[in-house]
């Protein structure tokens, strides 16, 4: 299994180019299931988990046809095509590596009337029910059935007619699913308390060019009305806002200066917020962001929040980078109840963090030694990542396929502004 090996202590300097977002592409995929006509997606990043769904979709009837970069991007481009389903039952042995597989289920029973999905996999940090899911689906008349480890969905009279649902807490899958569920609905559907998520709004805009009808988008309500069918599109892929966050906190604990290009700071308020409060300066420009850090970092009090708030896909990272803040801080975990397994690999490179409940104390500044350490989760991985790249000595990250799930060309990019890091096998 391979391993990514850090010498760490040197400071990142140079230009890394921000890939697709990984959670808008697994998000657009599905999108091709909506149409018998062709839908391609460019800026789609080189991940696992692309691959994975891809995979899936070929599984269903969908032809894939993948491409070099466009001129203007950094990914792939993905060409997909359902001219004609062939099935629609998403079976457990893809779905339980890939938890965003769940979002066939409000796809398939736009298009086909029907769906069978099993239940989803994914990283362990949590309990992650797709209660939400289903019962956004039965408001919009679906029939709900769960046996056997699957969840089976029928819409009467082979298409949803369409209704009012508002969700008891912010959902980002949620609201993804109903979304596409009730674009060919008969009727109109309002989605109350919906995310308002950058990857959301990445969504509706690419169904709009597909030729949906759907308003309030960015806001915490969607109405969408239901149209008979959509058409094929060319859509990009929206840059990754949690990769551009992470490799600011690269930059952060390292001392260094990076601009990442590509990255759009509209999307990132918040993280961008928390750095300047830590003491790292940020400037936006045309086409990048620029961080830099030259005087050492402050605490933070930090909570994570659905979007617009500080996000939880970021609160690993920045665990890592206020390891070497001037002073204590806390970051309160408040999406997900399990999102601390990063802690006892830190602590094996001597951070000095206490965790009671939700809440995680980091006492800075914390000088860390590099060791093997393995990743428990994506973003986990990335913590480990950006630890090890401060670290004294050499850091070995074991279970790197985790990274590959969500980091486009880590190392390479790493490399270029300055790292010694490696991936070697065995």
């Amino acid at each position: 299994m391979d391993r990514i090996l850090i010498r760490g202590g040197r400071r990142l300097a140079g230009r890394i180019p921000v890939s697709g977002a990984k959670n808008a592409a697994l998000t657009l995929m599905p999108c091709a299931l909506l149409t018998d006509e062709p839908l391609t997606l460019r800026n789609l990043p080189r991940l696992a988990d692309v691959d994975g769904f891809g995979h899936l979709l070929n599984q269903l009837g969908v032809s894939t046809m993948v491409e070099g970069a466009h001129p203007a991007d950094f990914g792939r481009v993905m060409t997909m095509r359902a001219q004609r389903l062939t099935s629609t039952i998403a079976p457990y042995d893809i779905v339980r590596k890939m938890r965003a597989s769940i979002l066939v289920l409000g796809p398939l029973v736009a298009r086909a009337g029907e769906a069978t999905v099993s239940l989803p996999g994914g990283c362990a940090i949590g309990n992650r029910p797709i209660d939400l899911h289903l019962k956004a689906l039965e408001a919009m008349g679906a029939e709900i059935e769960l046996t056997a480890g699957y969840v089976k969905a029928v819409a009467p009279g082979g298409r949803l007619p369409g209704g009012r649902y508002t969700f008891p807490v912010v959902s980002v899958g949620a609201t993804e699913n109903a979304v596409m569920a009730a674009v060919l609905a008969r009727g109109t559907t309002v989605l109350e308390n919906a995310a308002r998520e950058p990857e959301i709004v990445d969504l509706c805009n690419c169904l709009l060019a597909m030729g949906a009808s759907i308003t309030g988008i960015g806001t915490e309500t969607l109405t969408i009305d239901g149209v008979d069918r959509l058409h094929g599109a060319t859509y990009r892929v929206m840059p990754d806002r949690i990769e551009a966050g992470s490799y600011a906190c690269a930059a952060a604990i390292t001392g260094g200066s990076l601009e990442l290009v590509g990255a759009n700071a509209g999307d990132m308020r918040a993280t961008l917020a928390a750095l300047s409060e830590a003491g790292v300066k940020v400037e936006e420009r045309r086409d990048a962001i620029l961080i830099e850090a030259s005087n050492g970092l402050a605490p933070l009090n930090l909570s994570t929040a659905p979007y617009p708030g500080f996000a939880t896909d970021m609160q690993a990272q920045f665990m890592a980078m206020l390891t070497k803040a001037e002073g204590t801080s806390v970051l309160t975990e408040t999406i997900f109840e399990n999102r601390y397994m990063h802690v006892p690999e830190l602590a094996r490179m001597g951070a000095d963090i206490q965790v009671t409940g939700r809440s995680a104390l980091v006492r800075g500044v914390t000088p860390l030694i590099g060791a093997p350490v393995m990743a428990t989760d994506l973003r986990a991985s990335m913590s480990l990542i950006i630890a090890g790249l401060a670290a004294e000595g050499e850091t070995e990250v074991n279970r790197v396929y985790h990274l590959d799930r969500g980091y486009e060309r880590l190392e390479e990019k790493l490399q270029a502004v300055g790292a010694d890091i490696e991936r070697v096998g065995g």
